[in-house]
């Protein structure tokens, strides 16, 4: 099994350059202004207007609500560091790297529709 994520965006563009440059994913196949898939080895987001769902589709958000409430996208990378320099970069607020009581290390980052997103590594020996 292998799993997608389908995000819900006010504007795709912000998201793809978001992904690509805080977190390192590429664009796969053509861009429009209504989806786009990136992937990132095996991890895959796809991001699409939120226009494109119906007034009463469940996954709608409200003027003013957070999309995403509830979920935290966990991102596994291999080297932390590069992964928090370059997120660091992107000019969105990002936590400090903190080893956690469960052995991983991580930051936290949102994206620009508020997604929660973590990414972590095992601890270096």
């Amino acid at each position: 099994m292998k799993l997608r994520l389908e995000l819900f965006v006010a504007d795709v563009a912000a998201s793809i350059e978001f992904y690509r440059r805080a977190l390192n994913f590429k664009v796969v196949g053509e861009t429009s202004e209504q989806y786009t898939m990136l992937s990132n080895g095996e991890a895959v987001i796809s991001v699409n207007k939120r226009e494109v769902l119906g007034p009463d589709h469940p996954l709608r958000v409200a003027n003013g609500e957070r999309p995403g409430l509830g979920v935290e996208i966990v991102l596994s990378v291999e080297d932390l560091e590069a992964s928090y320099d370059a997120a660091r970069g992107c000019g969105r607020p990002v936590s400090e790297l903190a080893l956690q009581p469960w052995g991983l290390r991580d930051f936290r980052i949102a994206d620009p529709d508020g997604y929660y997103i973590r990414v972590t590594s095992r601890q270096r020996e």
